[in-house]
């Protein structure tokens, strides 16, 4: 994880940090708007919006950094950033802790692979109350079976769904157990991972709805996206949708504006950065015994430092510590 947290920063990007947009630690200005609420105006825009994923503080904060206005918290990143299948061999406190870091670190919304709410509903909605704890903005939980399986494994052609009442009656308790009324629970909907057609995945979403799902994420994983083109054919606007177009990546944007699409994913893009770079870096160290190819083609200390936000701990110091006087 350590290598990870070195790596994201591999290219040199001279950003600026943007506004402040939510409350912040360690100086960043306020506002009275919440991260819950700009991640509910971010679902119900009239706009297609976008989530980056990021995977520990330091991702998250170059996320934000670009522009992005949202953070997914990528069950996929996250776990490969522990050194674990994303099979929820990371318990969901240890995913919680590295939420914590992320939301601390950012002024944006985080919204949440949740898996499949690590259990029944009492897991979910308990899940619900540290995710409100820790300012993230909202969960997606898919109707999977706990332990969960990555939907993009093709070595899994098999992946059990749940029954379409329980899921219903999770994400029910998930939305009674919520606080925040602004804070969002996604459903995840695995029809068409599964290998069900369109009439299956309209009736799951639009039973999830119904029970209460701020949005839908309405998965796939074909090359193309007719999956997602036949169910925004006869999904009649019942909820947002949100997809993720990791396998079907040829698409054009503008494609999914047409389709009425709620927000897009760029789901785990960063991690498999970091992991080319990390490769890439590692050989070249380990055959040449120097550095002189890697120094400037990796990010400067300075700028970690800048990242981690140095400069308002020097002027914290000059503000709090005691000065000293020359004797």
């Amino acid at each position: 994880m350590a290598l990870l947290l070195a790596t994201s920063v591999v290219a040199r990007r001279g950003l600026c940090p943007v506004a402040a947009v939510a409350t912040r630690q360690y100086g960043r200005s306020l506002t009275t708007e919440r991260k819950t609420t700009q991640l509910k105006k971010m679902l119900t825009s009239d706009k297609l919006e976008f989530l980056m994923e990021a995977h520990n503080g330091l991702s998250a904060t170059i996320v934000e950094e670009t522009g992005f206005k949202g953070i997914w918290g990528s069950g996929l990143s996250i776990s490969a950033a522990m050194g674990v299948r994303d099979s929820n061999e990371a318990s969901y406190t240890q995913v919680l802790e590295v939420l914590e870091f992320m939301s601390d670190a950012t002024s944006v919304p985080i919204l949440l692979d949740a898996d499949t709410g690590y259990g029944n509903f009492n897991n979910a909605r308990r899940l619900i109350h540290k995710l409100e704890q820790r300012g993230v903005a909202g969960a997606c939980m898919e109707d999977k079976l706990f332990p969960k399986t990555n939907s993009l494994l093709d070595s899994r052609p098999e992946q059990p769904l749940a029954d379409i009442e329980e899921f219903s009656l999770k994400i029910k308790a998930c939305k009674d157990a919520q606080k925040d009324p602004d804070f969002c629970v996604v459903a995840r909907v695995e029809a068409y991972i599964a290998g069900w057609k369109t009439d299956e995945a309209i009736k799951r979403a639009s039973a999830y709805a119904e029970a209460g799902a701020d949005a839908i994420l309405m998965h796939s994983k074909k090359a193309d996206c007719s999956d997602i083109e036949d169910f925004m054919k006869h999904w009649d606007n019942q909820a947002p949708v949100i997809i993720v177009p990791t396998k079907y990546y040829k698409t054009p944007t503008d494609t999914f504006r047409e389709l009425g699409i709620s927000t897009v994913i760029w789901a785990n893009h960063n991690m498999r950065a970091c992991v080319t770079a990390m490769q890439q870096t590692s050989k070249e160290i380990f055959d040449s015994q120097h550095l002189m190819n890697v120094e400037d083609n990796v990010a400067s200390v300075k700028e970690v430092f800048r990242l981690q936000r140095d400069g308002e701990l020097r002027e914290a110091e000059d503000k709090y510590l005691p000065k000293k006087t020359i004797q």
